[in-house]
């Protein structure tokens, strides 16, 4: 019975890398437009400035008047700059101090004082389950230069008025900090990158033609590197890749974006199975070439003596218990004279060969049956002669090593780097190895599984 089966193989599980990027200017724009230039202003009058003192004068001892002025100011902050590195990602806000003191007590009509000072805020991101960024801010600031004034030879200083002033906006900073991260629009680009990830890849064009269907069933979270002014985030897709050979499988249909893992292993490894294919067709022409040769010379059948055969065609195909059948069509007639035989004997077998080898053999190759025959006893005698289906057996042996060879180095080179669509995929393969010859109405194939490194990326 012609079996009409197609080549099926368990999905792979794999867990390959998918690198996220997000630009930390898109952060800093975000920044520059959210925080206001005037962080604050300060106007109080009646404010002391010069406190009352005793002066000795020798005869008498007086007291100097308490000087009142107001003193008014603000703070305001110059361009940020952002960088990174590692899992930091690092603000800097100079700060500019303008403090005027006014109105002192009558004597001076103003004395104005500058100052500046570096916010440093520090930010640590990490994803909630719903993909959404969060992270810790931690902000100090230093200053440069102390603000202060020199009135009536005394030093006025306003460093404790700035701080209790810059205080309550750096811990708004430190509030609002961790919203402002939603604006890199992190959760976009990681939906994005999972719908994507829902594709075919072609392995092999032709000869066969090799798919590989990749559906994601998990994104996990390993952590981000800030490198280069951008901040990269580490994801493994953990997905099934599924192996077909002939037409192009429908792409899987995305489902929604699953909560976030953390990722328990390394990502990047890619596994995916390829099969080393044969048609049967092109066993044919092989078998008859070395069926025309031997039948230069009689075969020699038990009870009948030297026959010679005439072999016409070959046919074979896969049948049921993962076996094959080969269908000689041949005309046979006793050196010593007699009936011809003719017709269709048919033998039947099973693909073998080693673990880990690409060296093909069959066994029980034996005479099924036969059709259309003719002197039918003779041409079956004759197919188990002695020696006879073993030369068909070895004529149908065949080494995979140059196929599987190049297969491999076609499907390396095709998913190098391999674009479906926005999908960028990057792969390496390290390691195979090859299972049971397998015969199926395909044709006759070697399972060979393949590991390799990968990582996968939405471009525009």
């Amino acid at each position: 019975m012609r079996a009409n089966d197609a080549i099926k193989v368990e999905p792979q599980p794999s867990l390959i890398s998918v690198p996220v990027e997000a630009d930390l200017a898109d952060l800093s724009r975000v920044l520059e437009r959210e925080i206001p230039k005037q962080l604050w202003t300060i106007d109080k009058p009646g404010q002391t400035c010069v406190k009352s003192k005793g002066l000795d004068l020798g005869i008498a001892t007086i007291k100097t008047p308490t000087i009142k002025c107001r003193i008014v100011g603000e703070v305001t902050r110059g361009p940020m700059a952002l960088e990174g590195a590692g899992r930091d990602i690092r603000i800097s806000i100079p700060l500019r101090a303008v403090i005027r003191v006014e109105d002192i007590g009558g004597v001076l009509k103003r004395e104005t004082a500058t100052a500046d000072a570096v916010a440093h805020a520090r930010v640590r991101l990490d994803l909630a389950e719903d993909w959404t960024p969060r992270g810790k801010v931690d902000i100090t600031y230093d200053w440069r230069n102390t603000p202060h004034i020199e009135i009536l030879g005394q030093r006025i200083d306003l460093t404790t008025d700035a701080d209790r002033k810059l205080a309550p906006v750096l811990a708004k900073l430190e509030r609002d900090l961790p919203g402002e991260l939603g604006k890199l629009h992190l959760r976009e680009a990681i939906g994005k990158a999972w719908n994507d990830a829902f594709t075919t890849v072609s392995l092999n064009r032709e000869n066969p033609p090799v798919w590989m269907r990749i559906t994601p069933r998990e994104l996990q979270y390993g952590g981000y590197d800030v490198v280069g002014g951008k901040l990269r985030l580490q994801l493994g897709l953990q997905a099934l890749t599924e192996t077909f050979v002939g037409d192009r499988p429908t792409d899987p249909a995305p489902v929604p974006l699953p909560p976030m893992r953390r990722l328990q292993a390394k990502a990047g490894q890619l596994e995916f199975f390829l099969p080393v294919f044969a048609d049967y067709r092109q066993l044919e022409p092989v078998l008859m070439r070395a069926l025309t040769k031997r039948s230069a010379r009689p075969f020699e059948v038990p009870g009948v003596g030297p026959v010679r055969a005439r072999f016409k065609s070959a046919e074979i195909f896969g049948t049921k218990g993962g076996k094959i059948a080969v269908g000689l069509t041949f005309d046979a007639q006793p050196v010593a004279g007699g009936v011809t035989a003719g017709g269709t004997v048919w033998l039947t077998g099973k693909p073998v060969n080693a673990k880990d080898s690409r060296r093909v053999g069959f066994e029980d190759l034996a005479v099924s049956g036969a059709t259309d025959m003719t002197g039918g006893d003779l041409a079956i005698n004759l197919m188990n002669a002695p020696g006879v289906t073993q030369y068909v057996a070895a004529a149908l042996a065949q080494d995979f090593e140059r196929d599987y060879a190049k297969l491999l180095g076609k499907v390396d080179r095709a998913i190098e780097t391999k674009r479906e669509g926005n999908f960028l995929v990057q792969a390496d393969l390290l390691r195979t190895r090859s299972g049971q010859l397998q015969a199926a109405g395909q044709g006759l194939y070697l399972p060979v599984w393949a590991t390799g490194t990968a990582s996968v990326r939405v471009v525009n």
